[in-house]
């Protein structure tokens, strides 16, 4: 596999992007890594890095990014905090990403059985840990469809808010982020919303919340968020 140079970044558009994110999961579910050599990769990218997509993840052990993407040295922007939750240092950091170092695609990748989501649902306080879960809290309160059970007991309650934390998480940097906003609405960058089964390794895409400014989505328009 090719180490990235700013030519090979530019040539990228966000769809693409969003297609060598998908073959890479799935040679990592076939396990069929790419080859590299990284000791040659780091070599190549002393002088400079033009990673192609910026992926907010969780810190969970089991969740790297470059791992389940099959991505090597200076592919992508890996940014993670528990819950995959964004605040205003992490959306500076996307900014950088996106504007200043070229990067065409934002993935926020949440995963099933997440402990900060367990933790959300059962409301926990501990510390610093207390305001990071109140970030998650707005996803459990919208959760409506579970009347009994709210808790981290229940699989499916935890999956369902775990979902609409990412959901919510991908319109939080489009509402936050005027640089971001004009960048999508632009054609500039993508961004999408997805969940890794930690059972499986596979990453589902959500349509619904996929946004990428092309030919492919003639009708795009990010107005509906706005309301």
């Amino acid at each position: 596999m090719k180490t990235l140079n700013k030519e090979l970044q530019a040539s990228i558009t966000p769809r693409k992007a969003l297609e060598i994110l998908k073959e890479g999961n799935n040679r990592f579910i076939n396990n069929l890594k790419a080859h590299r050599d990284l000791l040659e990769q780091v070599n190549e990218t002393r002088d400079g890095q033009w990673p192609f997509a910026t992926i907010l993840s969780c810190i969970d052990s089991r969740t790297s990014a470059e791992l389940i993407f099959d991505q090597g040295l200076g592919d992508v922007f890996s940014v993670r905090i528990a819950g995959n939750i964004v605040n205003t240092d992490i959306l500076g950091s996307m900014e950088f990403a996106c504007k200043v170092a070229g990067s065409k695609l934002i993935v926020v990748l949440g995963h099933t059985k997440c402990g900060a989501v367990k933790g959300a649902c059962d409301h926990v306080e501990m510390g610093n840990l207390t305001e990071l879960l109140s970030k998650i809290q707005p996803a459990v309160y919208q959760e409506k469809t579970t009347t009994e059970n709210r808790s981290s007991s229940n699989s499916e309650f935890v999956e369902n808010v775990a979902e609409i934390n990412v959901k919510r998480n991908v319109k939080n940097i489009i509402e936050r982020s005027f640089v971001l906003e004009q960048m999508i609405e632009n054609g500039q960058i993508g961004i999408v919303g997805a969940m890794h089964n930690i059972e499986t390794g596979e990453v589902n895409f959500y349509d619904e919340v996929t946004y990428i400014n092309d030919n492919e989505s003639p009708n795009f328009s990010l107005q509906d968020l706005k309301h």
